[in-house]
């Protein structure tokens, strides 16, 4: 395999897997002017193991839909630890080809019963408009810290943590998976986070185990994928990643969404003025804010992608955001429109790895943003936001803003 170059940059195309570029704005023209020269390219790198860069929105979806060819169980990020991918392999539902992917995702899947569906979207509502009125109480607030709150409080009721630990997880979350700036990038700490996560919810399995409840380490517990119970590694491993996905997505699509608005005050106006198009402005929080920024897949056998041809063991990377600005697909990608229809993101992925969670995120999302328009009247920035440094999640440290009430809420 050669170096693809790239005539718009000076010697070879950057490499996207370096964490520092996603600190600071700008990365949108970067990925456009990649893409337009050649919407995948291989990166080599003399200290790391080789990647193909996926940008354009067709082959992205290619990628995503064929899990035959695309494996997962090599690991789902770039720069893994390939001892940790091995152990999960096959065990972790996002690391899990089918068909025990399927299996693994019925299980989960059973947990989302009527009753409890009704409890989450309570959860939801409560917790909404909880941390929008504190905040509105203080006034000047971290808008990053604001929007945590809600992903931790619905993830944890899912998982079935009491509510008394709600704030509890939300601590160890952040730092575990990088939103906490005391902790920065401490890796012990990390760690500590991380294990702490784990034994609280073994001891949990083991008291689901005695007395199952509606919730998914519940259905964990007693499910079986192929006839067989699923261990207790494999039960950890999956609550590990549904608390990642079910955090990270939610809560970075919400900070962006509202420095989305705050860049593009006219479509708060807009939606102010036009309520109804709320679905589709979420949908369009969710393409313009797009927080997961790369999965990763391994080529299983040759194939064509791109006019490229990949080989087996070769890595390919997604880039979500930048596929989700394809010009191809999207007219005007970098504007931020809430009427946008069609709007075909790859936000949540596609194929056999589409969210689990993406109804939950965009019920979340929905509710978190009417109760917003219904009881902050105006939104002023009180500093720069801060991008978290990293190649997995294009997301947010801290926004800084200033809320004030409506005088009357609108419901």
């Amino acid at each position: 395999m050669s170096q693809t170059t790239d005539p718009l940059f000076s010697t070879a195309p950057p490499d996207l897997a370096d964490p520092r570029r996603y600190t600071e704005d700008g990365i949108e023209e970067v990925w456009r002017r990649l893409r337009t020269a050649h919407p995948v390219f291989l990166t080599r790198r003399p200290h790391a193991a080789d990647y193909w860069s996926v940008l354009g929105h067709d082959p992205a979806a290619q990628v995503l839909k064929d899990a035959g060819t695309f494996s997962s169980t090599g690991g789902m990020r770039l720069d893994a630890d390939p001892a940790s991918n091995e152990a999960a392999a096959g065990k972790m539902l996002i690391v899990t080809d089918p068909p025990r992917h399927g299996g693994v995702r019925r299980v989960i899947n059973s947990a989302f019963t009527p009753r409890m569906v009704g409890r989450l979207t309570d959860t939801i509502r409560q917790t909404a408009v909880e941390v929008i009125e504190t905040a509105l109480d203080q006034g000047d607030v971290d808008f990053a810290q604001v929007a945590a709150r809600l992903p931790v409080s619905v993830i944890s009721d899912m998982l079935g943590v009491e509510r008394a630990d709600w704030d509890f997880m939300l601590k160890l979350t952040m730092i575990a998976f990088g939103a906490d700036e005391t902790a920065g990038t401490d890796p012990q700490r990390i760690a500590e986070a991380h294990t702490e996560l784990l034994v609280y919810y073994d001891n949990l399995l083991a008291r689901r185990r005695r007395d199952p409840q509606e919730d998914i380490v519940s259905a964990l517990a007693h499910g079986t994928v192929d006839g067989a119970p699923l261990t207790d590694e494999e039960i950890l491993l999956n609550c590990n990643g549904l608390i990642s996905g079910g955090n990270e997505t939610t809560r970075h699509a919400t900070i962006g969404g509202l420095l989305a608005f705050l860049r593009a005050p006219d479509q708060w106006a807009r939606l102010r003025a036009e309520p109804e198009l709320l679905p589709s402005a979420v949908q369009e929080i969710l393409r313009f804010t797009s927080p997961a920024l790369h999965v990763l897949r391994t080529a299983r056998r040759e194939v064509d992608l791109g006019g490229h041809r990949i080989r087996p063991g070769d890595q390919v990377a997604v880039w979500l955001p930048a596929a989700n600005r394809d010009e191809a697909v999207f007219a005007d990608p970098d504007r931020f429109d809430i009427a946008r229809t069609p709007n075909r993101h790859l936000t949540f992925a596609t194929g056999t790895h589409f969210c689990l969670g993406s109804a939950l995120a965009t019920s979340e999302l929905t509710i978190f943003f009417e109760e917003l328009l219904a009881r902050v009247d105006l939104v002023a920035p009180r500093g720069a936001p801060r991008r978290m440094q990293s190649n997995l999640i294009w997301g947010f440290t801290s926004l800084p803003v200033t809320l004030t009430r409506r005088a009357t809420p609108s419901r």
